[in-house]
């Protein structure tokens, strides 16, 4: 399976010219194609059969897809932070932070059971599959499961030493690798409170909060910001500024995201609109509903949303649905995602970025709570 390198233009070494996030997201992915290309060599040089089973459907999961939003806001953490010249260490940042995103990804839809992902058949599903059509002995699930956990795990030892690699080359090392450090101790964090979450039926908004940010906001705005930020030498006042405009940013994706879970189309953000309500798991969007529910004595609602429940049927997906809408639970969100991304965007002009660089912030918060940022003072 070499040769993934994708089809984009050659990577931008220097950035002394008024280069874009999207750019820079572009020239990232070509760095990406390079980086698995040579992490591919030498899986077949370990064992080709693992090389073809599970390296490859991690590189395949890499490439098929996804925002590269984290990659992007590396990259405007640098930039807002003054960062010029060799780009190359942003884009083996934001390389590293897409396979982070894979071993997450991967991890995610095994514990929640998810059967799509980007269009296609999530890591253990695709697993399972092959387990039945080459007749392997025993279960395909617990196969499948085993097989998972190795290929989210092989996604997570690529970025540590993609990191690595970079942290050591960087004069500004000690910082990056802080940044990268706390980073993985939130995702894992947040991954286990989703969990306990569900295992204890907590319902509250403020664990729902909890959650959201450590297992999204946090590794998707935030830590990104402050990665790209520290390869430029940044100081805290900086630091300071990005990190609160990714936190509030990171926050405006989930609830975003929330919303898609529960309403999205799959034929456009590529993965069931069905999970979450399936299972219940603590969402924001969840958690509002209940307590809006509950206020105003809504006793059907109260009871679809509440926690616990031994099963989920069709029919109690559609009520569920209802149940948001008619409690007002999405259109507090929704509001919720654009004060959120406002106060993101003055939190980053703390930064003193050039102007160009608050657009492409801006823009970059647009794609991710889906929908264009306001200014104080702005018309809407």
């Amino acid at each position: 399976m070499l040769g993934l390198r994708p089809t984009v233009a050659e990577p931008v070494g220097r950035a002394d010219g008024p280069l874009t996030a999207r750019e820079g997201a572009r020239a990232a992915e070509a760095e990406l194609g390079r980086v698995l290309d040579d992490v591919l060599g030498r899986a077949r040089e370990a064992d080709p059969v693992f090389a073809r089973d599970i390296a490859d459907r991690v590189a395949s999961l890499v490439l098929r897809g996804g925002k590269r939003l984290r990659t992007a806001f590396a990259w405007c953490g640098w930039r807002a932070a003054g960062g010029t010249g060799d780009a190359t260490p942003v884009l083996r940042t934001g390389a590293a932070l897409e396979l982070v995103q894979a071993c997450a990804l991967i991890h995610d839809d095994l514990m929640d059971g998810s059967p799509l992902r980007r269009g296609a058949p999530a890591v253990h599903v695709d697993l399972a599959r092959m387990h039945e059509t080459a007749r392997m002995t025993g279960s395909p699930e617990t196969f499948a499961t085993s097989a998972a956990v190795l290929a989210g795990d092989l996604a997570l030892a690529w970025a540590d030493d993609l990191m690595t690699e970079t942290v050591l080359g960087s004069p500004h090392g000690p910082q990056l690798h802080r940044e990268w450090q706390a980073m993985r101790t939130e995702m894992v964090a947040g991954q286990y409170r989703d969990i306990h979450a569900q295992a204890t039926g907590a319902s509250g908004v403020d664990e729902a909060v909890t959650i959201a940010t450590l297992k999204s906001a946090l590794y998707t705005v935030e830590r990104p910001l402050a990665l790209g930020a520290s390869l430029a030498g940044a100081d805290a006042t900086v630091l300071d500024a990005l990190r609160s405009a990714g936190r509030c940013a990171g926050l405006a994706f989930q609830l975003r995201d929330d919303i898609l879970g529960a309403f999205g189309d799959p034929a456009e953000t590529g993965k069931s609109s069905e999970d979450d309500l399936r299972t219940r798991k603590l969402t924001y969007l969840l958690a509002v509903g209940s307590r809006l529910a509950e206020a105003s004595g809504d006793r059907e609602a109260a009871d679809v949303l509440a926690p616990g429940a031994p099963s989920v049927s069709d029919d109690t997906v559609r009520r569920m649905r209802a149940a948001l809408e008619r409690t007002g639970a999405r259109a507090v969100v929704e509001s919720k995602v654009t004060e959120l991304a406002a106060t993101s965007l003055r939190h980053f002009d703390r930064t003193g970025a050039e102007p160009s660089v608050r657009r492409e912030f801006a823009a970059l918060v647009g794609r991710a709570s889906g929908m264009a940022p306001h200014r104080t003072g702005e018309a809407a």
